[in-house]
């Protein structure tokens, strides 16, 4: 099979939106979620002569991207460890604004509730991480997210359902005007 620019580009248009938000949940970051968004399209011209349409081209992207989100989260927490252990950067503002809180779809008043709500978010494993998002942010069915995270259905509704019981608990005890009485 030979490259087709023309479905690149189809692929493209089709995806990048999708892909951005993806990475823009993930990252809480415009500039991460630009460079994912980047990462994510080279691998798939890279890699669309031998995609083996096992799958959709949605869940082949989605796969994609949340392992690019997750990649980049690994890297940034390991410059941070670096950071605390190693030797200081020049530029040590690189490192310190690593994780900024930075969702354009979110009003400056919201901005500090929103971000210790992602804040939690964050504290989930991968796996509850990445059902929760595809669920709630993403609306994407159970069967689709058990497609994307090749798991089973049931494994994604429990997923959610622990997800769901963490930031429950998490955020009672983040936002005290929460708290049940």
């Amino acid at each position: 099979m030979t490259f087709n620019a023309n479905l690149f580009e189809k692929i493209y248009h089709d995806y990048q939106s999708m892909v951005f938000n993806v990475a823009l949940n993930y990252m809480q970051n415009i500039e991460d979620a630009e460079e994912i968004t980047q990462d994510v399209f080279v691998k798939i011209h890279n890699g669309l002569e031998n995609f083996n349409q096992k799958s959709s081209y949605k869940t082949w992207i989605y796969r994609i991207t949340i392992n690019q989100c997750l990649d980049c989260i690994k890297q940034k927490n390991s410059q941070k460890r670096f950071f605390i252990f190693g030797k200081k950067s020049q530029n040590e503002q690189e490192y310190l604004n690593i994780s900024t809180f930075e969702h354009p779809g979110i009003l400056m008043e919201k901005k500090e509730d929103a971000a210790l709500l992602f804040e939690v978010i964050n504290s989930l494993t991968e796996n509850q991480k990445t059902a929760f998002l595809l669920s709630k942010l993403d609306g994407q069915s159970n069967t689709e997210i058990a497609e994307i995270m090749e798991l089973s259905i049931s494994s994604v509704e429990s997923l959610i359902f622990r997800a769901k019981a963490s930031l429950q608990i998490k955020l009672e005890e983040k936002f005290t005007h929460y708290r049940k009485k």
